[in-house]
């Protein structure tokens, strides 16, 4: 990380790729009104991912903490979701601190490949096989949410399964790109093994932005 950067993120200021109120689309919330912040940043580097461009964050991304959580108050969200890139890149205590003095609930989907920070209300661990998260994230996560891609996946999803604590919420997601092959496999693996629910990106569906 550079100096700039670095200077940056001790200002309360965080590179945002972009914030939207919306629905959230995937896992347990579904169909849940949140206001979300895509960070720039990330270095998991996913073959599938379906925002290559939060990779790398750029100087101009960077905006206060404070300047996100108005912006929030302007709309009737009550919860944020902070996602990626990876968030978690970054330190989020300050973040968290203002948003739950604001009323606001805290959310955030992260791969747990990096040092957990902030106060959250609910944590979803999507892990990365690339870089597989710490293991303190296993017994914090709310939800465990697996990419499914091919069949290795699924083996990865279980290898995860056995970690989590048994008040997580199991989830698999067929990777977009490949839906009709990868929901085939995700439907039939969890008739199976009905522990795991299915979760689908329902944003995409219905097209909400």
């Amino acid at each position: 990380m550079t100096n700039e950067f670095s200077n940056l993120l001790k200002q309360d200021k965080i590179p945002v790729l972009e914030e939207f109120y919306t629905i959230q689309g995937e896992g347990f919330n579904s169909g849940k009104a949140a206001y979300f912040v895509r960070l720039g940043g990330c270095d998991l580097a996913c073959r599938w991912c379906d925002s290559k461009e939060s990779w790398v964050p750029r100087l101009d991304q960077f905006v206060k903490i404070t300047d996100i959580i108005e912006r929030v108050r302007q709309t009737t969200a009550d919860t944020i979701v902070v996602t990626g890139g990876e968030p978690l890149i970054y330190n989020f205590n300050r973040f968290t601190e203002l948003s739950r003095k604001a009323g606001i609930t805290t959310m955030i989907e992260t791969s747990g490949a990096h040092e957990f920070s902030g106060v959250w209300d609910w944590i979803c661990v999507s892990p990365k096989k690339q870089m597989p998260p710490l293991a303190e994230f296993y017994q914090l996560a709310n939800e465990l949410k697996v990419v499914v891609f091919d069949e290795t996946d699924l083996e990865w999803a279980e290898k995860c399964a056995q970690k989590v604590s048994g008040r997580c919420e199991l989830y698999l997601q067929p990777e977009w790109s490949q839906f009709k092959r990868t929901g085939d496999l995700v439907v039939d693996y969890v008739k199976k093994n009905p522990k795991w629910k299915v979760s689908v990106q329902m944003h995409k569906f219905l097209r909400i932005p």
